[in-house]
């Protein structure tokens, strides 16, 4: 349930010495107290009882999550995931936390400097626990199954081609119906924003009216036989017990929020003369280093639109980067491999890995009469880019038993169209 908005007619201030309603008042804080304005964050929390009241933490088995980036030597290949398993249910019951699994990252949370991609496979809801990440924010892209996630905020449904942003320290509890799957970006130190749009201007790519943000809802229950409050602190989980509910917050104020986005609503920018522009023009989020430019982390989709370049290759080109790009697919098929990148699983091409277009995508677009034509359509592709240079882990190379050993045969058909006699 919701208060009615007289409750902040009632107080006029952050932090009354009686709060109306009985209500202790509590501040969560997402940026120093002393960042500029336009980056400092928080928001007040009006709650029965504040979050202080939980007996001590202890170490919870963290399963497949992980930040231990030397557990097994670094791979420089180009790597393919087929879909990640989701287990039966009831056989094997797993809920949101149990079933994470961390499949590549870099940086230490204690430094406040790295990321993590995570997959997160489930078929049961999580009852009576929650978790808060103390690390950093969750990017939470889900590809099969809706999510209706409770936060101390409010609810939120999100569904395949929407994503919700978590950030550090916020509590929530996830509901699915049915067997589960997605993709997370973890960013340590930094939160995520919406990217400069420069010469662009004021309109374009995402924009800030689309995002949406959870109304008010508490409850007020005793859990007798004890709620679970789990914390991901330091890149371990640990687990704390309380009596009551943590969704008990029944107004609050700020700017530090979850919040959830629709894809669809993606405003799409794109070469409209020859040649490409480059795939930092898809970028829907981005978190930032202390280098003009440079990103932590950028989620960047590949949407529906449509294809008018003259006398151009269309699709992705051939590429080295200076940056990391795991790519994920939420649905429908990639445009520059239509065959083995699947919804649900994914690609990662690490720092300097050659990467692009496989032998039958590059022949038919080099030889395809040039119209305008749509591109990705019934199709949501989507890549975490990041600056650092990801290592893999053991699960994601050896323990899921996903990785597509045969990924590098994709490329073998290209053939040498060299003729020095043709101009």
């Amino acid at each position: 349930m919701a208060l009615p908005h007289s409750f902040f007619l009632v107080s006029l201030q952050n932090n009354p010495q009686v709060c109306p309603y009985g209500l202790y008042a509590e501040q969560l804080s997402g940026s120093a107290f002393t960042c500029p304005r336009a980056t400092n964050r928080r928001s007040w929390l009006y709650r029965i009882l504040p979050s202080v009241c939980h007996k001590p933490f202890k170490p919870l088995e963290e399963g497949h999550l992980t930040h231990d980036w030397d557990e097994i030597e670094p791979d420089p290949n180009q790597l393919r995931w087929k879909p990640f398993e989701i287990p039966k249910a009831p056989q094997n019951k797993m809920d949101f936390v149990s079933g994470l699994h961390t499949l590549c990252g870099a940086g230490e949370p204690r430094g406040r400097n790295g990321i993590a991609v995570h997959i997160f496979v489930c078929n049961a809801s999580m009852t009576d626990r929650c978790l808060y990440n103390s690390d950093g924010d969750f990017l939470i892209v889900p590809q099969q199954g809706k999510l209706l996630i409770t936060t101390e905020f409010g609810k939120m449904l999100v569904e395949p081609n929407e994503i919700c942003v978590i950030q550090q320290g916020m509590r929530f509890s996830v509901e699915v119906f049915g067997e589960t799957r997605g993709y997370i970006l973890e960013v340590y130190g930094a939160h995520f924003e919406l990217p400069d749009l420069g010469p662009i201007g004021a309109n374009g790519l995402a924009n800030p009216r689309d995002f949406l943000v959870p109304v008010a809802w508490y409850e007020d229950r005793q859990v007798p036989g004890g709620y679970t409050v789990i914390s991901k602190y330091q890149g371990k989980l640990f687990a704390a017990q309380q009596d009551y509910s943590p969704y008990n917050v029944v107004a609050w104020h700020g700017n530090y929020t979850p919040y959830k986005y629709h894809l669809e609503k993606f405003m799409v920018i794109n070469a409209v003369a020859f040649d490409h522009a480059d795939p930092s023009i898809f970028t829907v989020l981005t978190a930032k280093t202390t280098r003009a430019g440079v990103a932590l982390a950028d989620f960047v989709i590949f949407p529906p639109r449509w294809g008018v370049a003259n006398n151009t290759f269309r699709p992705p080109y051939y590429h080295r980067n200076c940056m990391s790009e795991f790519m994920g697919l939420i649905k429908g098929h990639y445009e520059a491999k239509e065959e083995g990148f699947q919804p649900g699983g994914g690609s990662l091409h690490s720092m300097m890995t050659p990467h692009g277009p496989d032998a039958d995508c590059f022949e038919k677009a080099s030889k395809a009469k040039l119209e305008p034509e749509r591109v990705a359509d019934g199709t949501m592709a989507f890549m975490f880019e990041s600056s650092l240079s990801l290592a893999v882990t053991k699960w994601g190379l050896q323990t899921s038993n996903r990785l597509d050993k045969n990924y590098y045969k994709c490329w073998e058909p290209l053939k040498s169209h060299f003729n020095p006699k043709c101009k």
